[in-house]
């Protein structure tokens, strides 16, 4: 399984990070411990199975020159199947037009028609915590509220 993340700036990573460990020491999440080197992001797009070699030269060549862009976090959301919590992105057209140019130009490596990360199935979002129970995930929304 591969995926294409976009990351923040320091500032910001380091605020989310400092939020997992809060939902961590209160025992609310061990999202943040579960995968080593894990780093806030937001999820683009993922595959299956994909030549690699031949997806990162196209990975340096379109992204080169892209300007970094600005991120703002107004919600909370969950995705209720999952029990997992996350801040959102307000959505901008700079963002879509990131997400759809990356997936139109990258179509011939789409090896999963049902992805939540393609273009009208996406629902950006910063994880925060998952798999929580109903009272856990009450827990980390008024946590991750007042933070």
């Amino acid at each position: 399984m591969y995926a294409v993340v976009a990351l923040f700036n320091l500032e910001l990573e380091q605020r989310i990070k400092m939020i997992w460990k809060g939902l961590e020491s209160n025992e609310i999440s061990y999202y943040a411990r579960e995968v080593g080197d894990r780093v806030p992001h937001i999820t683009l797009a993922n595959y299956k199975d994909i030549p690699v070699m031949s997806f990162i030269h196209k990975m340096g060549t379109f992204y080169k020159g892209k300007e970094k862009g600005r991120v703002d976090f107004q919600t909370i959301g969950s995705f209720i199947n999952t029990k997992t919590l996350f801040y959102s992105p307000t959505i901008t057209e700079e963002l879509l037009d990131l997400h759809f140019d990356h997936h139109r130009n990258f179509a011939s490596f789409i090896d999963d028609e049902e992805s939540v990360y393609l273009p009208g199935k996406w629902v950006p979002h910063c994880t925060l915590a998952n798999r929580l129970s109903e009272e856990k995930l009450k827990d980390a929304y008024n946590y991750c509220k007042d933070e």
